[in-house]
Parts: structure tokens; sequence; C-alpha cells
């Protein structure tokens, strides 16, 4: 028998980690195992090759990443110190040793399998992969596992499932240029949160084109090593919000739950589940979890006149507790629209990082004309006049 139908054989004997043998890489090498003739055997390694450039060109690397982000029995006990039996250690031990025996494959296993010159190449190197795992596992509330482990950021999906955001806004707090003590205070309060210390639900609120967004996006970032992660909920899905809680409750990273974009009319269903979570109620809340919101309103329930005068008989009790609703988050950043001096201030900035040469009177002059034409200043109107100067 050959080197590779001894390695898949072994590979499915796989218990622990059954859920990784299960993905296109490693089916792949299963019809290649169970093809009959040559043929067949070309074209299932011409598959498992496929397998790999889809995730960089390296055997080694994408045979990790899976192993990794697997959401199996062990790591879970771990990540929660239970006990585990000597007999699931020793499973684990040698499943990962199998692994480690698939990851150090060469082209020339299957050129000499198969009796050919050429194959489609791909990388590959010897590693030692109980000894990563273990060192992975030793940080695990820095790592995480399951689908957490690789990726920062995270969306709800329409059937309720949480899932990466492959092509995640990768923005860094480098990039911003003024509003540096708002965002201290985010910063801060994240910092807070990590170290298990008292930190706030939060609200960032002000003018459109401040930064709001992607100050949550690119604190996420910075923290992404120390284990935050960012969930994504849209406004509608408030009423998902316990669901999503409960679900990483138990996990050892700490979550971001963003919302973006919050407002809310009169009578609207998230209200109470909004409230619910910000004031702590059990069916609402986690202690690995906090939610950041950006409104681009100071209090986040739009009302008109007419509600001021409505016909609620305790109609002042109803319109504070609308009004108040901002005021149960225990930290409220105002990003505010820049005066002239911030405005040209990023605009002088963003010209030198994108090494456009102009006289800064020049400059000054078009760029207020710029937000004069916009109709108002900002981060964003700055962002967007360098552009159509390139």
């Amino acid at each position: 028998m050959s080197k590779l139908n001894d390695l898949y054989l072994e590979l499915c004997m796989t218990s622990v980690f059954s859920r990784v043998i299960e993905k296109p890489l490693f089916k792949s090498l299963e019809r290649y195992c169970r093809a009959t003739e040559k043929n067949e055997k070309i074209k299932a390694y011409a598959s498992f090759a496929s397998n790999i450039y889809e995730h960089g060109g390296s055997l080694t690397d994408i045979t990790c990443r899976l192993v990794f982000e697997d959401e199996n029995v062990y790591i879970k006990s771990r990540a929660h110190k239970l006990p585990i039996s000597k007999s699931i250690r020793e499973a684990v031990r040698r499943e990962l040793k199998a692994f480690e025996r698939f990851a150090s494959l060469t082209p020339q296993d299957f050129m000499d399998d198969m009796e050919l010159d050429y194959v489609s190449p791909f990388t590959s190197k010897k590693i030692d992969l109980v000894r990563r795992y273990e060192k992975r596992i030793s940080g695990i509330e820095r790592y995480g596992y399951g689908i957490f482990s690789s990726y920062c950021m995270f969306r709800l999906s329409d059937d309720k499932e949480i899932e990466p955001i492959v092509s995640a806004d990768k923005t860094a707090m480098t990039k911003f240029i003024g509003y540096e003590s708002e965002r201290a205070m985010v910063v801060a309060n994240t910092e807070a949160f990590i170290q298990g210390r008292p930190a706030a639900n939060t609200l960032l609120c002000g003018d459109a084109g401040t930064g709001k967004s992607s100050t949550v996006k690119a604190v996420a970032n910075q923290f992404f090593d120390k284990g935050i992660r960012l969930i994504e909920l849209r406004k509608d899905q408030l009423c998902y919000l316990p669901y999503v809680m409960g679900k990483v409750s138990e996990n050892p990273l700490k979550f971001i739950i963003c919302i973006d974009d919050l407002s809310f009319n009169q009578n609207d269903d998230n209200f109470s589940m909004l409230k619910a979570a910000l004031e702590g109620s059990a069916s609402a809340k986690a202690e690995n979890s906090v939610i950041y919101a950006t409104s681009n309103r100071r209090h986040i329930i739009k009302e008109t006149f007419g509600d001021r005068v409505g016909d609620d008989v305790h109609r002042n009790d109803t319109l504070q507790e609308n009004l108040s609703l901002s005021e149960r988050f225990g930290l409220i950043v105002l990003f505010q629209k820049p005066d002239k001096r911030l405005y040209l201030e990023i605009v002088h900035e963003l010209a030198k990082r994108n090494g456009i040469k102009m006289d800064m009177a020049e400059l000054d002059v078009k760029a207020e004309a710029f937000a004069l034409r916009r109709g108002n200043r900002s981060a964003r109107c700055a962002e967007q006049f360098i552009e159509s100067l390139m």
C-alpha cells in the first residue's frame, strides 16, 4: 500500500477532528485514494491542488488553519477548564500527528504515486503541529476557536448564523487625523473590557462623516491579537440580540456587538430589546460582550412636534423614556462636525500622505470650495476632496 493510502486510512480514523476531514481539501484526497484509474487520480489531484491554491498555495498553512478553526470537544473542554479523559487526550495527539504528516506532503509524493514527471506544484514544510496546537490553546483567550480564530469581524446572516466578513474593513488607528480625545475614550473603554475591568456600552454619536463607524472597526482591528472580535447587527436584527449574546457567552474571547447608524421611530419593536440589553437584563446580556452603537443623532429616538402633544395620558413619562434611551449607554462619545481649522488640518495631512504637491493657499481655497458644494465640512468630505485631486 502506498504512503498516500496509508495516510488516508489514518485520517479516516479521525474522531476528535472529524469535521476537519469533511472539508473539500480532504474530500479531494479521498477521491484520489479511492480512484482506481490513473486519469481519475489526475483529476482528483487537480481538485486537491485547486483547494490549496484557493487558500494561498501552502498545504501546511491551510491544514493548520482548518485544524485551528475546528470547534471540537477537546478545545471546548480546555477553554472551560473541564476535565478531559486520557483516551481523548491520546486521540488528539494521534490525530494531530496524522495532520502533521498530511501538512508536509509534497508534489513529489503524488508524482511518485502516479509515476508522472509533473503535477501542479504547491508548497509545504515540516512542522510540529502538536506543539503549535498546544501553544494555540495556551493563548485561547486571545486566539479563540472555531470561526472566531481566523477572522476579526462577523455579521448575522438572515438565517441567524454568525458568519465571518472575509473582506472586512482593515482600518487602522494610524489612518485617522483629528478627534484624538474622542477615539482615546473608545480605546480606553475597550482596554478595560479586555482586562476584565468594568466597561461601558458605548454610543458614538454626532455628525455624519466624522469617523464614528470607522473608529469602532479600527478598535476591533487594533485589539484582534488581544482577543477582541466584532459582530455587526443591523437595527432590524436587534430582536436577535439575546440569541447572539447567548451564542458567544461561553467563548473565551471578548465581543463587541456593533450596531451602526442607530435610530428608532416611535413604537419601534426593537426599542425595548436594546433597552433591556443596556439595562443588563439577564435575557440580553453576556459578560464577554459589550455594545458599541453609532448614530447621527444624540437622542436616538426620532420624534416630531406632534409626539410632544400626543394623546398619551402620561405623555411626559413616555417622552422622557424615549429621550433617555441614549443615557442608558454608560459612555457617550460625541463626534462633532470639524471647524475650519480641523477640516484644513485633515486636508493637509491627507495631501501629504497621498503625495499631492500644491500651494497651501490654493489647496485651502479649493478644499473650502469643495466643502461648500457638499454642504458641510467633515473628515469624509476631506477624503473625497483629496481623492478628486488624484
